[in-house]
């Protein structure tokens, strides 16, 4: 997880240093830690909260009715919004048409001294939803029209992982939390969509089961039994043939739904929308519709203590 100093918390913000002082010592809302500096360092977790908490003061509630609420209850309200408000439409064009000039031809240390710089300064969320996915998508359109090979494809989707698995990695083990089983089904291999989804449901707090690409059904029919998933998701990027589709189907219906709720998505499943709906399985649109279903699952297992 990164760390920033004051200075940048108040630019990644807009709130004065002063009033960052003042709510950290009158609500007890922020966690710095001291760095060997004795300087105070704010978590990315953090920021996101003291930029909800602006985004409340702007549209009309006082920060002692937010304070009241508490640390904990605050970042449960920000990560429920957290797709409806992530998901930057402009902020970050001119950064990926730089990132995306560094492939053509590749620039391997201009490309990634400004993703690593952008994805450092900018709450995780943010940076996934504004950065990586939106990178992904464009880097494929570029391979398919010829302009890149798929090695410098493979080269970004890489470097995309790792940011996501090092986030993933500064997350609490959840002990508590809705089990969610999530993988990509047979023959599917892009699994960056499905380890984004994998992400979302750790920063929820459920105990999450990330298999990634080409996972046979009978192999993830076994794990499901072996560990009870509240839900089992599935993401699909490129949509079968209607005789494979049938059959996946079929696999799905006889050997994973009798132990696991699922879910699909994805651009490939949705393409399949018929052949989900016939056999019973709801489809996920967007991540908007992700956490509103981690949310509803959330309910059901506070956290004890």
């Amino acid at each position: 997880m990164n760390t920033h100093r004051i200075h940048r918390v108040a630019k990644l913000t807009g709130l004065s240093r002063d009033v960052i002082r003042v709510w950290e010592r009158r609500f007890d809302l922020l966690k710095p830690t001291r760095g060997a500096n004795r300087y105070r360092n704010y978590s990315d977790e953090d920021v996101a909260l003291l930029r909800y908490l602006k985004q409340q003061l702007d549209a009309g509630a006082s920060i002692g009715d937010l304070a009241r609420l508490g640390r904990e209850e605050l970042i449960n309200r920000l990560r429920a919004a957290a797709p409806r408000t992530a998901v930057v439409d402009n902020t970050f064009d001119r950064l990926l048409r730089e990132l995306l000039s560094a492939l053509e031809p590749l620039d391997r240390v201009m490309f990634e001294k400004r993703l690593n710089g952008a994805v450092a300064v900018v709450p995780f969320d943010e940076a996934l939803h504004g950065i990586l996915l939106p990178l992904q998508e464009r880097v494929g359109h570029l391979w398919h029209s010829g302009r890149i090979t798929v090695a410098v494809e493979h080269y970004v989707t890489s470097q995309i992982k790792q940011k996501l698995y090092a986030a993933m990695n500064q997350l609490p083990v959840a002990e508590f939390g809705a089990t969610i089983v999530v993988a990509c089904p047979p023959g599917e291999e892009h699994d960056l969509a499905a380890l984004a989804v994998a992400y979302r449901c750790r920063v929820r707090g459920c105990r999450v089961y990330y298999l990634g690409a080409n996972v046979p059904v009978l192999s993830l029919s076994k794990l499901c039994r072996e560990v009870a998933p509240d839900l089992t998701i599935l993401s699909i990027t490129i949509a079968l043939p209607d005789p494979l589709a049938t059959d996946l189907m079929q696999a799905l219906t006889q050997d994973v739904a009798p132990v696991s709720k699922i879910l699909a998505g994805g651009r490939g499943a949705l393409a399949m929308r018929q052949h989900f709906a016939e056999a019973g399985i709801d489809l996920l649109e967007t991540f908007s519709e992700l956490d509103e279903t981690l949310e509803r699952f959330t309910r059901r297992f506070p956290i004890p203590g």
